[in-house]
Formats: C-alpha cells, sequence, structure tokens
C-alpha cells in the first residue's frame, strides 16, 4: 500500500472557543499532512476535542446548563473554525463518543489485568486549570508552571498506573533507539531530566468526579481526563482491531510544549505496557505569545482566528505564523508585524511576481506559455539552481517539520525570480524583434519558477495556489502534483492558456 502517515493534533479542551493558539497546531498539523499527500502518501490526519473532566462540568454549571450540552455547542465552534482555515483533517473525534468511551474502557481493562493498575492513595499538588497532577518541584513560586496559579492540595483514593516500572524502557530503548521520538531536542532533555529525576507511578483515576468515563472494573471512580483523552488517537482509528489502526498507526503528535511530559512519558509507557507500538514522534512546539504572554483566555489575549482572517485573508493566516515562528520556539504575535509580512512576501512578493509574469505573457505571446527555443544564458541558469537548491531545502525542512526554514527556501526562489525580472527586463527585450527567442526564455522561465512555488506553497497557501495553479492554465491540476517530480525543472508544458485573473494578495486597506 506505500507510504503511509497518520499525524495527529491534541484534542482541544472545551471550557472555551477556539483562539488562534489552537489554530497554531491545527495549521501545522494540516500543512504536515497535506505536504505528505503531495509526496504520494497514504496520509491520515486527526483533531477533535476533549470534553471529559471536573473544569469541563465547573463551566457548564456557570453557564447554567448540563455538561454534555455545554461541550455540543463548544465541539461545533471548533467544527466551524476549521473548515474557514482549509484545515483537511479525515476525521474529528468527540470523547464523548461512544467509538472512544468503550475502546477506553478495553484499554485500562486490559492493564489492570495485567497487573499494571493498582489501588493507592495520592496526596500532592494538582492544578484544576491543567487538570493535571505535579510534583512539587515542578512548581513555580509554589504555583502551577503553566498558569501561574496556586495549586490545589489532593489526598484521595485513586488507582495508579505502575509508570516508574516503564522508565528503563523509556529512557534506554524507546528513546535511545528511534531516530527522533521527541522534538525539538530541547523537550527530550526536558523528558530525560524528568524521567531521570524519579519517575512515579501517575493517577488514573478520580473517585470525586461524576463527568468522565467510569473505570470498568470499579465505576465509582472515574477515569482521569488526561489518561482517557490520549487514547483518542487509537480510539479514532477503531483500536484494537479496525482497518484504519493496523493501517495507520502509529502516528506523529503535535503537541504544545505544555503537554509533552503527557505525550512523550505517560502515554508511550502505557502503550508499551498494553503491548502496542509507541508513536512515530511527539513534537513539542512552543507558544504563540501576545505582550510576552502565553495566548490565552486566562491572560485575556485569546483572538479569535476569524479577527485575522477577515483582515488578511486565509492564505495569508495559515502562510504568516509558520513563516514568523520557528516551529518548536516560543514566538510573539503582532498585527504590525502580520502586516509587514503579507506586504513585503506576499502582495510586494509573490503576487506582484504572479502578477507581472502572466500579464507579459499574454501582453507579448497572446497569454501562451511560450516555449524556451534560445540557449540558456548564465541568468537562466542561476534562477533555474536557485530552484533546485530551493527544492532540495525545503524538502529536506518540511520532512522535519522545520516549516519556517521550508518558506526560507521558498522565499528564496521568489526574491531571485523577482530579481531576475528586473534584471533581463523584458519589457525593453519585448521592443526588439530580433530577440523574440530572448523574450520567450525569460518569460517561459519566469513562469516555470511560478510553477513550481505553486507545488511548493500548496500546503500553505492551498487557495492562493489553485488561482495561481489556474492563472498559469496547467492542464494537469495541481492536486495530482506529486513530489519529487513535481518540483524539478522543466514541468511547465509550453502552449498552456494563461490567464490573468485577481491578485492573488490584494494591498490592506490602510485604516
Amino acid at each position: 500500500m506505500g507510504e503511509t502517515f497518520y499525524i495527529t493534533t491534541p484534542i482541544y479542551y472545551v471550557n472555551d472557543v477556539p483562539h488562534i493558539g489552537h489554530a497554531y497546531t491545527t495549521v501545522a498539523a494540516d500543512v504536515a499532512a497535506r505536504y505528505h499527500r503531495l509526496k504520494g502518501e497514504d496520509t491520515y490526519f486527526l483533531t477533535g476535542t476533549d470534553e471529559h473532566g471536573g473544569k469541563v462540568a465547573a463551566t457548564a454549571a456557570e453557564k447554567g446548563m448540563e455538561p454534555q450540552a455545554w461541550t455540543d455547542q463548544i465541539s461545533q465552534r471548533f467544527r466551524e473554525v476549521w473548515p474557514r482555515l482549509d484545515i483537511s483533517n479525515d476525521d474529528f473525534i468527540r470523547t464523548t463518543e461512544e467509538r472512544h468511551i468503550k475502546p477506553v474502557q478495553a484499554f485500562l481493562q486490559h492493564l489492570y489485568d495485567k497487573g499494571e493498575i493498582y489501588e493507592g492513595e495520592y496526596e500532592g499538588p494538582y492544578c484544576q486549570s491543567c487538570e493535571a497532577f505535579y510534583k512539587e518541584s515542578e512548581l513555580v513560586d509554589g504555583g502551577c508552571p503553566v498558569h501561574k496559579r496556586p495549586v490545589e492540595r489532593l489526598k484521595e483514593r485513586n488507582y495508579f498506573f505502575r509508570l516508574s516500572a516503564h522508565a528503563g524502557w523509556l529512557l534506554n530503548e524507546y528513546y535511545a533507539q528511534n531516530p527522533c521520538p521527541v522534538q525539538p531536542d530541547s523537550r527530550l532533555n526536558e523528558c530525560v531530566s524528568f524521567i531521570k529525576s524519579g519517575l512515579q507511578d501517575v493517577s488514573i483515576s478520580r473517585p470525586s468526579l461524576e463527568w468522565g468515563i467510569p473505570l470498568p472494573w470499579n465505576p465509582e471512580h472515574v477515569i482521569y481526563v488526561w489518561i482517557e483523552a490520549l487514547q483518542n488517537y487509537i480510539t479514532a482509528l477503531g483500536y484494537p482491531d479496525g482497518d484504519k489502526f493496523k493501517r495507520y498507526w502509529p502516528a506523529v503528535h503535535l503537541v504544545g510544549k505544555e503537554i509533552v511530559r503527557f505525550h512523550a512519558v505517560i502515554w508511550p509507557a502505557m502503550l508499551h505496557a498494553a503491548g502496542v507500538e509507541p508513536p512515530k514522534m511527539i513534537f513539542g512546539h512552543g507558544w504563540l505569545l501576545v505582550g510576552g504572554e502565553k495566548m490565552s483566555k486566562t491572560n485575556l489575549t485569546g483572538i479569535h482566528p476569524f479577527e485575522l482572517v477577515d483582515a488578511f485573508g486565509v492564505d495569508a493566516y495559515r502562510y504568516y505564523f509558520l513563516r514568523e515562528v520557528a516551529f518548536g520556539q516560543d514566538g510573539n504575535f503582532s498585527w504590525e508585524s502580520m502586516e509587514a509580512r503579507y506586504t513585503s512576501e506576499l502582495a510586494n512578493g509573490i503576487g506582484n511576481l504572479a502578477s507581472r509574469v502572466v500579464a507579459m505573457i499574454g501582453a507579448y505571446f497572446d497569454a501562451a506559455v511560450p516555449a524556451p527555443s534560445a540557449p540558456e544564458t548564465d541568468q537562466d541558469a542561476t534562477l533555474r539552481e536557485v530552484c533546485e537548491a530551493s527544492v532540495r531545502d525545503y524538502t529536506t525542512a518540511m520532512d522535519a517539520l522545520a516549516f519556517h526554514q521550508a518558506l526560507e527556501a521558498v522565499d528564496k526562489i521568489v526574491r531571485r525570480a523577482n530579481g531576475y525580472i528586473v534584471e533581463t527586463a523584458p519589457w525593453v527585450i519585448a521592443k526588439d524583434p530580433t530577440q523574440r527567442d530572448r523574450l520567450a526564455r525569460v518569460l517561459f522561465s519566469s513562469a516555470e519558477t511560478l510553477r513550481i512555488l505553486a507545488v511548493l506553497l500548496s500546503p500553505f497557501m492551498p487557495g492562493a495556489c489553485e488561482r495561481l495553479w489556474g492563472m498559469l492554465g496547467s492542464s494537469s491540476p495541481l492536486s495530482h502534483q506529486v513530489l519529487p517530480a513535481a518540483g524539478e525543472w522543466g514541468g511547465l508544458r509550453p502552449g498552456s492558456a494563461t490567464h490573468k485573473g485577481e491578485s492573488l494578495f490584494p494591498r490592506l486597506e490602510q485604516k
């Protein structure tokens, strides 16, 4: 069946509506999914919502609603955002669905039967906002390291997973023998340090909650939300016997850095204990910051994606965050930086390039792509070589989820192509009838560069690239292009009928 690629976002907690922090992860996962489809791989992309836990029940109560009615409402808000952002997910899992609940109970029953789960007593710090237990050493000034708020001190009878028994396997096999199980390296180092500091068994149940999945062997306990939520990545595929599970697992998980510990320590250990292959990779990206603070409703920085889409368009929205921020590191968002990227790289960069090239082909060759009959000059060769080198750099970066580096490689092509047009001045060549073949070579090379740009940028800006593809008059659909062949020089067919169309990236209104 060829190569398969399975990528997931975290499932988003339904205590509030989506903001651009949620969209950042989802767009990144979508770009990765589209890229692997572009390589011809059988790709599956999952996202969804995390709907159990005390925080959800408390929020629903504040709103005067039942938990299920609240989760139905907020989950739908997430479903409405993703199509507007051109998210191409293959599935959307909700943890209140039967297809999730039953396999979760079966999974934990299996661990219990194997002796991997036991009853004990927990006492220690607990953050209600994270719905997470912490070690004393992880607290910052006595508070939650994520929310900077005081923690609760819980003492209750729980069931525990024997996480400590899997420390050696995590360090010496999963981390040591896999190419890149946790990325970037800084996240891997954090996980190694966490384990070496003394891995403790982890609580998997709460006795005092009602909104959650009951333990199958003791219904008076509800499964701790993090333990059941992690399993969405396999329950959505029909674990344990579903065809999709057999076909696509293991996954690449994209998550925020604050939840790497759950995904890269607890989750692989649980899978290992159950005899299931662990994830292929956990990539913990950084935070989007506004004014130096993590974007969130708590910090009053929860910007809704539509605010930016309405102003800049969906393609510019998708481009900006993965261009501006090195994926894996924290990055600051500002309206001003988004305007600057849009104007310099999209409107004045690829947008201007497309408009000029297509307009000149229309004016000088009756809108038909000319054949490159003249010999290649040093200027032509340099443009071609920049494209070829940038395609290689792009592929290397995309395989490593280094989206900002991939877009830097693309921008090199755009800058060289715009420079090439200025240097060759086709409008001057067009005045000399004896230079007709030379003019054809220049405009073919420019249009071929646009073709390659449309292919490379299609995972990031699918709508704009479809429009660019239409401007070039290519007979084969953009969706049928497959790397690496589609990135090789010379794929544009002479004679293709170009169409000027509207500007790919109109100038922003000055306000």
